[in-house]
């Protein structure tokens, strides 16, 4: 029996632990269950992900693009004469306003790293590359500042279920802003 060349397999497993995982919470996430949803064979799971950790790992790294490529993409922020505070709290906005569920599964991914020591590098990649590209526009301390006050924001408009407020958040990063 030949084997059948699949050079995206490891991304259609990777694909399908996020909807287990946004789904049925992390606790739900097994090789079979992704090996079923991703229609692949059990061993193609083991073979690609020694471990769920690993599996969580790819997850994580994924999820984490969206907001580093919107700050990364935004012609605003390459811009010295931008307003930054304003610009990070309409891409924040814009962000929060997509898919809620994509949006919650990210941080449930992001936070699983305080019980899975293995996922805090991972998930240190999403603050280091977005104080990376904040630091062109301000200093290393206060682009870190600005992710710390990002994640703060989100992650308290994803737990109270409150409206956005772009005008607080616009205020509250421009006061870290020099």
């Amino acid at each position: 029996m030949s084997r059948r060349y699949d050079p995206d397999r490891r991304q259609r497993i990777t694909d399908a632990a996020l909807r287990v995982v946004g789904n049925n919470g992390i606790a739900g996430l097994s090789h079979r269950t992704v090996a079923a949803e991703a229609d692949v064979p059990l061993g193609s799971t083991t073979y690609h992900f020694a471990s769920l950790d690993e599996m969580l790992a790819a997850a994580l790294r994924q999820v984490n693009e969206g907001f580093a490529a919107a700050v990364r993409d935004s012609e605003a922020l390459a811009d010295p004469a931008c307003d930054m505070a304003a610009e990070l709290a309409r891409i924040i906005g814009v962000w929060l306003a997509g898919d809620r569920t994509g949006v919650e599964l990210e941080f449930d991914l992001y936070l699983s790293a305080l019980r899975r020591p293995v996922l805090r590098p991972v998930a240190a990649e999403w603050a280091d590359a977005v104080a990376e590209i904040l630091a062109r526009r301000t200093d290393p301390v206060t682009a870190r500042g600005l992710v710390a006050l990002i994640d703060g924001i989100c992650l308290q408009v994803l737990l109270t279920d409150a409206v956005y407020d772009p005008a607080y958040a616009r205020e509250m990063l421009a006061r870290l802003i020099p």
